[in-house]
Formats: structure tokens, C-alpha cells, sequence
């Protein structure tokens, strides 16, 4: 017997407590009492948790104890003992058709659940561990469970123009949040290769956002532009400024220029520049990094767990903060969380 046939005998445990139980009351009862359907009680069980192999196997077994019944009740071949042995098989069939039904509909739904998440991961692709000199590392909480995706995106690309980055928090939550995640990631991976300059990537994407977004959707993205004389330039369109982790000072806000409205508000981008040394770490994040609380109402402590992402590699130090992240929200993320953390390379 495989692997698989085991496993569906054990999801019999329980439907053959529930037979071997009424077996026994009916054993015990006065023959007054006799209850015609209770064996089938177990077999509507089966039907629920086994396979339709299996769920025949505990009918079959349900129907022989039914006809035995007559030895301990005393009433071989009366009206009653046609009634339960007939009533037993007929309900038996039902629930293995039941079975088969359930059985299909859980195989249908598991094909769709991995048909999903590989659109969700080519919606919020893994990012590569570096791009020229810059090391990347990037993380991701969903708030819905049965997502791994929400409306918190993020994207870097090697394009002519520089490594560009992109992170962003769609307003709202669900489908509607995730069709405009990948409105926003499919015209950034366009634009950050048609455009020369950074402004004129923002201004495709608040074009973007604008034709699919109602009066009261948005999108708050801070766009960045890696060069290879250790500047970087930005782009905020609403968004919280990345930080800056030096080995000279401790962590800064990082100036982005003049705030702009979030895109699909149309925003007037004004491209600022910063500059970055050997060593230093980037850190750009959304506001569900910040703004999750724990059971009593208090905020993750952001400014204390910072100082943590000079350690170790750029992955090392993200999944701490997301661990620390997840121990402070007890597993009930009211918000979505993207975190990229980039490092220029001191060697």
C-alpha cells in the first residue's frame, strides 16, 4: 500500500470511532430503541474527511454491520431490518458520490492556488542578491493570509540609465490593491528602460495609475536612481524617505526633495540627489514597517531595531528586523510591510 493510500486510511480514524460508537449503542439499547440511520452517521463523517475509496470501504463496512445488527436485535428479515440494511447502502453510495464531488472541488481549488501564487510571484519577482556593485536584499508580509501579495510593491532594475528602484504602497487593500500593484510594477519595468531621466519614469507611472484609478485611489512611491559615482538620485511621490544606515553616523532620513503628491494625484517630480560611501546601507520601506502595533496598541519599535541592519549581509539583517517585525505583530499584520535594503560594498 503507497504512501498515499495510508494517508487516506488514517482520515478514517475518526469516521470509525463514530461507527465502532454506534455499534456499541445500538448493541446496548433495548431493541425499542433502535435508531435505522445511525450507522450511516459515521459514513456522512467519511465522506467529509477520506477519499471516495475510502469513504466506500467504511459504507461497505456500515451496510454488512447494518444486516449483522439482526443478530443482536432480534429481528432478521423484519421491516425494520430491511429498512436500516436498505437505508444504510443507499446513503452510503450518496456519501461516496459526495466524496468524489468534495475530492475534486479540493483538487480544482489546489491547481488554482498554485496556478496564483506563481502570478503572484511573477507580480513580486525574488530580487537578484546584486546588480553591479550594489548588494540588494528585499522582504515581504502580507496582511491577508492567503496572499503573498498585497498592495505593498517593489522592484530594482539594471537598465541603461543606472540601477533603479523602485518602492511603493497602493492605497487600500485586496483584489482592487493588487490589480494596481501590477499596474504600477508592469509600467515602472517599462519605463525605467524608455525613460532617460527619473522624473520622466515618475511622471509614465502617475500617467499609468491615473487611467485605471477612481477619485479616491492612489499610489505613494519613492523611485531612486543608483550611479556609479556613489550618488543616488530620487524621486518621492508621497512616500517615506529611505534611510540611510552610515558607518560614520547613525541612521539619517535621507533628503528626497520637495514632497509631492502620491501617483495618480499628479505629481510634479523634482529629482533630488544624495551621495552614499563605501559601507553605507539604504534602507526603503512602507508605512506597514512603522505603523504595525502589537496586542496592547503599541507601535513596532522602528528606531530600536534599526541599528540591527549593520550586521551581517543585507538578507541576515532584513529577516531579523521581519522577525522581530512578526514576534511584535503576534502574527496579525494589519498592514502590508516591503522592505529593499541596499549596500554599497566597502570591498
Amino acid at each position: 500500500m503507497g504512501t498515499s493510500s495510508w494517508a487516506g486510511a488514517r482520515d478514517l480514524t475518526v469516521p470509525a470511532v463514530v461507527l465502532a460508537a454506534m455499534v456499541v449503542a445500538d448493541y446496548l439499547l433495548p431493541p425499542t430503541m433502535i435508531i435505522v440511520g445511525a450507522f450511516e452517521v459515521a459514513v456522512f463523517v467519511a465522506c467529509v474527511l477520506a477519499t471516495p475509496r475510502w469513504t466506500a470501504v467504511l459504507a461497505a463496512v456500515a451496510t454488512a454491520l447494518a444486516a449483522l445488527s439482526a443478530t443482536w436485535n432480534q429481528n432478521l428479515d423484519t421491516p425494520d431490518w430491511w429498512i436500516r440494511v436498505v437505508t444504510t447502502a443507499i446513503l452510503g453510495a450518496i456519501a461516496v458520490v459526495l466524496s468524489t464531488v468534495r475530492v475534486r472541488r479540493e483538487q480544482a481549488l489546489q491547481r488554482m492556488t498554485v496556478i496564483a501564487e506563481y502570478v503572484e510571484r511573477a507580480i513580486l519577482r525574488p530580487l537578484p542578491s546584486s546588480l553591479r556593485s550594489i548588494r540588494l536584499a528585499a522582504g515581504y508580509r502580507s496582511a491577508t493570509s492567503e496572499a503573498l501579495v498585497g498592495g505593498d510593491l517593489y522592484e530594482v532594475l539594471d537598465t541603461p540609465h543606472g540601477v533603479r528602484i523602485i518602492v511603493g504602497d497602493v492605497r487600500g487593500k485586496g483584489l482592487e490593491a493588487v490589480h494596481m500593484t501590477l499596474t504600477v510594477l508592469a509600467a515602472f519595468r517599462r519605463a525605467a528602460f524608455a525613460e532617460a531621466d527619473l522624473a520622466g519614469v515618475a511622471r509614465n507611472l502617475d500617467a499609468s495609475v491615473a487611467s485605471v484609478a477612481t477619485d479616491e485611489d492612489f499610489v505613494t512611491a519613492v523611485l531612486g536612481e543608483f550611479h556609479e559615482d556613489h550618488t543616488i538620485s530620487w524621486v518621492n511621490c508621497g512616500h517615506h524617505c529611505p534611510l540611510l544606515l552610515s558607518n560614520a553616523h547613525k541612521h539619517q532620513t535621507l533628503d528626497t526633495g520637495e514632497p509631492q503628491p502620491p501617483l495618480g494625484l499628479h505629481p510634479t517630480p523634482v529629482v533630488a540627489t544624495a551621495s552614499w560611501s563605501k559601507g553605507d546601507r539604504i534602507l526603503l520601506y512602507t508605512d506597514g514597517l512603522v505603523e504595525t502595533r502589537d496586542s496592547r496598541g503599541e507601535f513596532f519599535p522602528f528606531n530600536g531595531t534599526i541599528e540591527g541592519l549593520r550586521a551581517g549581509d543585507p538578507d541576515e539583517a532584513l529577516k531579523r528586523l521581519l522577525a522581530h517585525l512578526d514576534k511584535h505583530a503576534g502574527g496579525r499584520l494589519s498592514d502590508d510591510v516591503a522592505v529593499v535594503l541596499a549596500e554599497n560594498p566597502s570591498g
